[in-house]
């Protein structure tokens, strides 16, 4: 008995610090939503700007990723994945398909926009959307093995690549990018590599820790 009242004091904590992280990337990410990606769904060509003869692939970049963004933290949610498991793989086959959806959009984008700011800027966008596919699709091909500790590692990883998105907005309005990089053609490729890479490290490093802990 002690050993379990024990065990329940343990988790508590871990679970008040995934609440708080789910809190924090909420609100971070609801700031984005709302002050970057739905003013475009007016279709006011003045939102667009420079975008607005690719209007739709744009919309459906955002649409895709806007999708995938809000699906995430729902299939991390132990309680509703327990409770509500074919919603949970109905949900998960509808993110892979916005990740596929905002990928083909991107790459559109990313050699016809893109390109027109630079090369560097249409590789980085074009490398993100292609990692953004790769690794939802290894979370999918895991579980379809039943690999189910793979595919919440591939989940954990495709989620962190997701929110490259709301993480690339951030880092561009800081006035300190924009000090150290005046010109977007510099700016704008290395907050892209930064916006996915490190999240990606942070993730790794946290999947190979609890890997020790369940050794």
């Amino acid at each position: 008995m002690a050993q379990t009242n024990n065990t329940l004091i343990a988790q508590k904590p871990k679970s008040y610090v995934t609440l708080a992280v789910v809190l924090f990337l909420t609100v971070f990410a609801g700031k984005f939503v709302v002050k970057d990606a739905l003013p475009y769904f007016g279709f006011d060509e003045e939102t667009f700007g420079r975008y607005w003869n690719y209007k739709w692939p744009l919309i459906g970049h955002i649409s895709g990723g806007l999708i995938a963004l809000l699906i995430g933290p729902f299939q991390f949610w132990k309680a509703f994945r327990n409770k509500f498991m074919n919603a949970h793989r109905i949900l998960g086959r509808i993110y892979l398909i916005s990740i596929l959806a905002g990928t083909i959009a991107s790459t559109v984008l990313a050699w016809t926009s893109s390109y027109e700011v630079g090369f560097s800027w249409a590789l980085s966008l074009q490398v993100l959307g292609l990692v953004w596919l790769a690794s939802a699709s290894m979370a999918y091909v895991s579980v379809m093995k039943k690999r189910i500790v793979q595919h919440k590692e591939w989940m954990i990883r495709s989620y962190m690549i997701t929110f490259a998105f709301v993480l690339f907005r951030f880092l561009n309005e800081l006035s300190i990018g924009k000090m150290l990089m005046p010109e977007f053609t510099d700016r704008g490729p290395t907050l892209v590599w930064l916006s996915w890479t490190i999240p990606l490290f942070v993730a790794e490093m946290l999947i190979s820790w609890n890997r020790k802990k369940t050794a």
